[in-house]
This record gives C-alpha cells, structure tokens and sequence, in this order.
C-alpha cells in the first residue's frame, strides 16, 4: 500500500559526495539557469526540461537540401503549435519556453540558419554559406554548429557541402510545480508529435528525447521483465519439486522444494515491504534481489534435506530433525553471517552510490528473515514431512500406502504411483541407503566422484585450471569502468536510440564544457590573459574572452589597460557592439563604494574535439582539468552535466566491492582461530579469490562494464561460492583416517546433491532473464551466470582434484591401533519367541 518508486535517477546513479555537485552549486549561485539567455544547450547548469529531436535520413542524404529545410522547418513549427490542455487554460511552447532578453522564446540558432538558407533559395542568392563548427548569421553573429548539424562534409575554409544529421532543441520552464507538471505534459506530447510526423514522412528518421526520457527508460526494465520473471519462477517451482522428487512415494519430498521456494519468497516480500514502510522507494537495480535469495535460500533447503537423507529411518522424527539442525544449520549461518557482514558494509554509508546501498540493505533485511524462516518455517515444514515419512504415508496425497501384497492386485498405473520400500522387505544384515534410488545420489556416488578422481582425469582438469586462468588474466587486464547510463536502461527505448545516433552523428565537437573563473583577476593584465588562453589550448573556443580580444584589436586599443578603463570599456563592449549580444550573462560586474566597478565572476565555453565519444576519454578530460585548476594562477572550475555522473565514478563504484572484500577476509581470519582447523579458511580464502578473479576476466570478454550492477554481482559472488564451497571444504578437511581420496568423494557425496540440486534451479531461474529486452537485465544475468558457472567449476572440478595431492594430509591423522586392546565378543544368535527366526545380531570383532 506504500509502494513508491525513485524518480531521480541522479539520486540513484551519481556519486552522493560528489565534487561536481558542488561546483555545479557555485556555478548556479554564480549563473543562475533563468538567468541563461545562451544558444549552446550544454551550457545549462543543470539539464532542467527540454525536448531534443535528431533528424537524419535512411539513405544519408544532404539534410540541407531544399527538400529537408522545408521539412525540418515544417516540423520545427508543428512543435512550437503543441498545446498542453490545463483547466482554464492551454499551455503552449511560448507559455512555458525560456525567455530571451526581448521577450521571445529561445530557439535553436540552426533553426535560424535553416531560415536564411530558405531565403537565400527563394531569392536566388548564391552566395549564403554555412561554415562549420562556428558559422554566421545575418546579424552578425557568430553562432556554434557542432552540437546542430552532424555528418558534416566540408570544402576548403570550413564551408559545409552536406550533414547528414540535424538536432533541434527547446528548452521549457520548470519554475514552479504547475510550471513543471505542464513542462512534463508537454515533452510526452512532443514525443508523440514527432513520431506521429515521422509516420507521415517514412524517408527521413527522427530521434526523439527529453529530460524524462532516461527515467521513463530506466523504470520500463521492470514492466519488460514481468513475464520473464514469472516464466523463471514457473521454471524454478517446477525444477525444485522435480529436484526433491523420488520413484518411492514415501520418501520423496516434492513439497519440500516448493516449500523452500516459499520461503525464499516470503524472506523477499518481508524485506520489500520493511523497506516500503520505512520510506524506501522500488527501482529496477531491485530485479537482481530475488536471484540473490535464490542461491541462498534454496542451497539452505536443500542442505537440510540432504542432511535430512543421511539420519536413520528408525530414529523418532525429533531426533532426525535435530541431527539435520546439529549437521547443516553450523554452516548456514555462518554464511548467513558472511552475507550480513559483506551486505552490511555495502549498506553503511561508506557506499558512496546510492542504487547500490538501498540494494545491499535490502539484501540484508532479506537474507536476515530467510534465516529466520529457514529455521522456523521450512524447519517445521520438514518435521511435517517426517511424519508422514514414519508413517508410510504418501508424500503427495497424504494417504496410507498399502502393503505390497496388497499392491499386487492393483492396476500398474496405480502400483507406479505408490512404489514405496517398506523396511521389512530389507534383510537386516544388509547395509543399504534407501535415498540412493534418488538420481542425482546414485548419479555420484556411482559415476561421478569415481571419475574425477580418477588418475588420467586429474592432468586434464589442471590443464583446463590454467587455461582458465590465462583467459580470466587476460580479461582482467582490460576491465573498463561503465558510467554510460545507456548501459542501465531497456534496449528498444528513446534513449538508447537518441544516444546512439547523437553518437554517430555528434562525436566530432563534444562535449561542451564550461570554464568558470570564479575570482576577480586582472583581467586588463596582458599577462592574465596569456595564461587564460594557455589554459584552453586544444579546445574549440566559444568565449565573450577571446571575442572581446579580438573586438579591441580591431580598435587598436591596447589590452594594457588600467583596471576602470578596461571595465567600462567592458560594459560598453557588451552595449554596443552586435557580436556581444548574447555574451552579456558571462561576466559579473560589481559595483564598490566609490562606484568602481569590478569583474567578480566570468565564464567561457570550451568544446573537446575528438574523434569518438567514449565515456573514458571524457573522465580523462576531467581528471586533467581538475588537476590544472589545482596548479594554475587563476582559480577556475570546470563543469558539464554529465560529470555529475562519472566524477569519481571508478572510486564510487569499487569502494563496496572492495569494503566487502577485506570485511569478508577480515572474518574468515577471525573465524579460522573458532574453527577446528584454520586450514579450511586457508582453502575458503583462496577459492572465492579464484572464483572472483575469474568471474572479473570473463565478464570483460563478455563485454560486461565495471558498473554499479555487476559490482553488487561481484559482492554477491563473494557469499555465493562461500555458500557452495564451505560445507565441502569442511567435510574433507576435519576427515580422518583412510586417505585424500576417499574424504574428496566422502565430501561430494555428503554436499554434492545438494550444490548439484541449487544450481540447477539458479540456471533454470537465469535463463528466462537473457531474454529480457533491457541492458540491465543483460547485465544482471551474464555476471551471475558466470558467477554460478565459475563456482560449480571449482566445486565439482577444481577443488575435488587440487585437493587431493595437497593438504592436509591424512596420514598423520590415523589414529594408531593397539593390537593389543583388542576385544573379543563371541557370536550371540537372537531367537525370537516362536523359534521361527535365528539372526546372527553380533561377530567377532
């Protein structure tokens, strides 16, 4: 009833103690956005609302051409006539649009260059050009392109022959809640218009994207996931029922593996509902929560049903459910606790991304009532059973199963559906397991632990260890951070679309970045004006600095001048002269007590030119500014909206994976002076390094980034091979007696069903995730694929050979015989009291 969901992504995503946060604060004090008369669209503090459209063309014409002018214009007026329908009134683009200094609405200068251009073809002017990046317009003015046209093929002196792509963009008040609420409206009315004009021009292709775009994007993987989450879960009943499944009736245990989803289920809503009574808020990073109770919860069942095999069929139910407790819930919670701890310290505030603290304190609230359920729930679940196991009663219907002779004179179908082993029809002097008709148990103890530990196989598994470890090497070494937000939104959406064409199209001239001096300098100094234009060597410059130098060269005036000269000749500048028009917002002038007037604040814009955009050139270019405003004379920033995303990104999304790590090691160091033998953490600490190292090598080959959802997979793989590993490790190295060998198989035999049985349920609740229509998803599955592969790898490969011929080793471990303490007992028969039966109860030992 309290169900909400997180409408900020930045609140999600982005670095909580951000530095870009904070200049973007002082830039906004300094430069208010209502106060923004410019023509880049990057240089908005802060994204506001806005819609943007690219046009381009399927066969790569010249959208300059008459045709595509008239088109785009045609299209630029349908937008500015879209209404928005309020009580009392009708909001349209020139209600809700920034203002001008004139009044009017900002528009997009291409839009004004389309304009010229159709004039230039109706009067048969030949001699209108456009140059590019930085073009002029009838005014005078000197406007920016490289955001506008894209594609661009030039002649000689920067004159444009043809772009293949133009981009438009309106800018929309957000002044209020009413401004925002009709702003809002309008950008979905927008998109529709757009497509609703595409659909009646199928030649050309457009683009559309506003400032709700990634939100409405990133909410829509959980509406896209819906029925693949419910195919999973149908898969997953359905495996774990088949899982816990016998050909006799009385022993097998279908409802204990739906049970035991049920309380994976019931720990998950639990926590989603604390969390929504305490104000949380649902987003999509949470689909990756019911696949990590998944593996948890149901290897706890299991474990308890596989310890539940191991009693004695003649002992009272109370007495087999405490030897299941005393056997499997030591090791259940003690990885319960590794997965509070490493959660736990993803949860604190050291975790400086917020998606992936609400995920680990979610996990956390989760994992914690799974163990509560575990041991009550499922715990009485499995005395239920017991009973009816005790009292031959089928497992399914509950009824009394008859006799065998009475089974004789029943139909086969009938005598299929109660095949059951009664305990009179075993001799007593025979020792057999009446759980070894279960598949997978026959399927090891019968086959598999034979085979791996067979001498010819143990060279080939090492062989396969290291070419394991050479690809996850090699894919270790060209791990990449992923702080691209396309990579966390659904595939088929506006925003993949938008910024893949913005990609081809726009890469040449970006990003727009904004340099902030926020000090009053000498700005008439010669020298202070050198070092300005050294710091912004290699960019393309759109700056009033260089324009107003180059405005006082062409008056021959000397820039050495005194300090009130050079500001009233400023302000004058900026009055006067045409090419200043739409620079007057970057400069601050203050006026002191003997109306001196200073210069407290100005601002220029600097575009990177490169050949692609990748998201690790762009950090590249912030860290080397940031370090530049560190050593250089005049105190700057620098600022663009994207670096609120990635600015420390790498340190951001790696602090959780690394505080996890050195909690998780920190605690098997503490635990291995609990244990019985340290040995066992020595092994654990080494397989979850292995497992990890690999995980991260092949996730890279697999094209996966290092983001904010695979590092939350990575802490999760850390508990998961803790999960799967520990009891086997356990069991093989407090063996005693008979040799490495024989406790290998002994330890695949006790635990392997029941690593075996979770497994499977995890591959089959993964698979219907790949086919989800979201990078998220595809996130999410190929790291907890590879997470589950890597680590049944090293519990049915790896460790069942290493182990072996390494230690400990159980020679020393015998414990030696006295043959002289030997004792004798005589042969006793046992004759019952008819005389019709003679046993031989005891032999010589």
């Amino acid at each position: 009833s309290r169900y909400q969901v997180e409408e900020s992504v930045e609140h999600l995503l982005a670095p909580t103690h951000s530095l870009a946060k904070i200049e973007r604060n002082l830039v906004d004090s300094l430069f208010p956005v209502n106060r923004s008369k410019h023509r880049l669209y990057s240089d908005l503090q802060t994204p506001g609302r806005y819609g943007r459209v690219i046009i381009t063309s399927f066969r790569k014409a010249n959208m300059l051409d008459q045709h595509h002018t008239d088109l785009i214009l045609k299209l630029h007026s349908a937008v500015t006539r879209i209404q928005v329908q309020r009580p009392g009134f009708n909001y349209t683009f020139a209600h809700i649009c920034i203002l001008n200094n004139d009044k009017t609405c900002i528009v997009d200068d291409i839009v004004h260059v389309l304009e010229e251009l159709k004039a230039a073809r109706s009067s048969n002017r030949t001699n209108f050009a456009i140059t590019y990046p930085i073009t002029h317009l009838k005014d005078g003015r000197e406007v920016y392109n490289g955001h506008q046209l894209g594609g661009v093929t030039v002649h000689s002196k920067d004159r444009v022959k043809s772009a293949e792509a133009i981009q438009l963009t309106y800018y929309l008040q957000a002044i209020n809640s009413l401004n925002d609420m009709v702003a809002e409206k309008w950008e979905s009315i927008f998109c529709d218009t757009v497509e609703l004009f595409q659909k009646s021009n199928r030649k050309v292709k457009m683009y559309p994207f506003t400032s709700s775009s990634l939100k409405e994007d990133f909410q829509k993987t959980s509406r896209v996931s819906e029925r693949y989450l419910i195919t999973s879960l149908v898969l997953v009943v359905t495996l774990a029922i088949l899982c816990c499944s016998m050909q006799d009736c009385v022993r097998s245990k279908p409802w204990l593996g739906l049970l035991g989803l049920l309380t994976v289920t019931l720990a998950t809503l639990t926590a989603a509902g604390i969390i929504n009574l305490t104000g949380g808020k649902y987003n999509s990073t949470f689909l990756g929560i019911p696949f990590v109770m998944l593996g948890h919860g149901l290897y706890g069942t299991f474990e308890m049903l596989s310890s539940w095999r191991k009693t004695r069929e003649d002992q009272h139910v109370k007495e087999r459910t405490a030897a299941v407790f005393a056997d499997s819930m030591l090791s259940f919670s003690l990885t319960t606790a590794m997965y509070l701890v490493t959660f736990g310290i993803g949860a604190s505030p050291f975790t400086n991304i917020e998606a992936a603290r609400i995920f680990c304190c979610n996990s956390c609230i989760a994992i914690f009532f799974n163990y509560l359920y575990v041991l009550s729930f499922y715990g009485s679940s499995l005395v239920f059973t017991g009973y009816i196991e005790n009292n031959y009663q089928h497992s399914i219907f509950c009824r009394k199963v008859p006799k065998p002779e009475v089974l004789q004179e029943k139909p086969a179908w009938y005598r299929f559906l109660l095949t059951a082993k009664f305990s009179e029809d075993t001799a007593d002097s025979e020792e057999t397991n009446t759980y070894e008709s279960h598949l997978l148990v026959w399927f090891l103890k019968r086959y598999y632990c034979d085979w791996i530990t067979n001498t010819y196989v143990k060279p080939f598994v090492v062989l396969f260890y290291l070419v394991y470890i050479s690809f996850a090497l090699m894919g270790y070494l060209q791990v990449s951070e992923g702080s691209d937000l396309s990579n966390i939104v659904a595939t088929a959406t506006r925003t993949i679309e938008y910024t893949t064409a913005q990609q081809k199209y726009f890469s040449n001239y970006s990003p727009v970045i904004g340099f902030y001096i926020y000090e009053s300098i000498e700005y008439w100094n010669t020298s202070v004006q050198e070092d300005v234009l050294e710091y912004t060597k290699g960019f393309v410059r759109i700056s009033w600095f260089e324009s107003y130098l180059n405005y006082l060269r062409k008056l021959n005036i000397s820039t050495g001048l005194p300090k009130k000269n050079f500001t009233d000749m400023l302000r004058n500048s900026f009055l006067k002269a045409p090419q200043f028009a739409h620079f007057s917002e970057d400069i601050i002038f203050s006026k002191k007590y003997n109306n001196e007037v200073d210069v407290v604040a100005s601002r220029m814009f600097l575009v990177a030119k490169t050949m692609e955009t990748k998201r690790e050139e762009l950090y590249d270019l912030l860290e080397t500014l940031r370090k530049l405003s560190l050593t250089s004379k005049v105190k700057f920033i620098v600022f663009n909206p994207s670096f609120v995303y990635m600015d420390r990104y790498a340190s951001s999304v790696g602090a959780p994976l690394q505080n996890s790590c050195i909690s998780a090691l920190f605690l098997l160091f503490f635990s291995a002076f609990l244990v019985a033998d340290s040995l066992i953490n020595v092994w654990l600490t080494l397989t979850v390094a292995s497992v990890e190292f690999g995980v991260i090598g092949f996730m890279t080959l697999w094209k996966v980034e290092l983001d904010c959802i695979s590092v939350l997979c990575l802490i999760y793989g850390i508990n998961y091979t803790i999960d799967n590993c520990a009891p086997l490790l356990s069991t093989f190295v407090l063996g005693k007696e008979f040799t490495r060998t024989k406790w290998v198989k002994n330890a695949l035999e006790v635990h392997g069903v029941a690593i075996l049985q979770s497994y499977l349920c995890y591959i089959v609740g993964l698979i219907p995730l790949a086919a989800v229509p979201s990078n998220l998803t595809r996130t999410l599955f190929r790291c907890l694929f590879l997470i589950a592969l890597v680590t049944f790898f090293h519990c049915f490969a790896i460790l069942p050979v290493i182990l072996t011929f390494l230690p400990p080793s159980k020679k020393k471990r015998k414990e030696k015989k006295n043959p002289e303490n030997r004792e004798e007992i005589e042969c006793v028969e046992m004759v019952d009291m008819d005389s019709t039966r003679v046993v031989d109860q005891i032999t010589t030992v």
